[in-house]
């Protein structure tokens, strides 16, 4: 499995130690930013993981920014994506089994590091079921294909 990885600069102490437990669980990763506290702006780093992931390069992402709102709602904009801001491993078992989450986002601002790793380590522990869940995330798709907006 091989994990897209980003942040902006409040959420980059978490996506820093998320790298070290991906590592530790034998998970290749690659960094997309931000490389500092510095400031910089989520969508510049949401955007090219996303279009990573939709291209195959990566099969999942993680993105962190200071609530996870911003990265979620920045991440869901690419065609493609399904990114999900999990605050819990239940939320994050759901994304994975009932919506085929390819992206988490997380809070580095609100979650501490253990609930986050707990998170972390359930949401990519989890297969998608398919079933009338696949039914589901085929709408979404079709929507997508569509054009969405109507």
């Amino acid at each position: 499995m091989k994990i897209a990885i980003g942040s902006d600069h409040a959420g980059f102490e978490l996506k820093e130690q998320i790298k070290v437990f991906l590592s530790a669980r034998g998970t290749l990763w690659q960094d997309f930013g931000a490389d500092s506290e510095d400031t910089v702006d989520y969508p510049d780093t949401a955007f090219p993981l996303a279009e990573a992931v939709v291209r195959g390069e990566f099969d999942l992402g993680i993105l962190v920014c200071g609530t996870g709102i911003g990265m979620s709602i920045s991440a869901n904009k690419v065609r493609g994506i399904r990114a999900a801001l999990c605050l819990t491993p239940e939320m994050a078992a759901m994304a994975r089994r009932h919506n085929d989450a390819n992206i988490l986002a997380l809070g580095g601002r609100i979650l501490s590091p253990k609930a986050a790793m707990e998170i972390s380590e359930t949401w990519l522990s989890t297969a998608f079921e398919g079933d009338r869940h696949a039914r589901r995330v085929g709408k979404i798709r079709s929507y997508e294909e569509k054009g969405g907006n109507g």
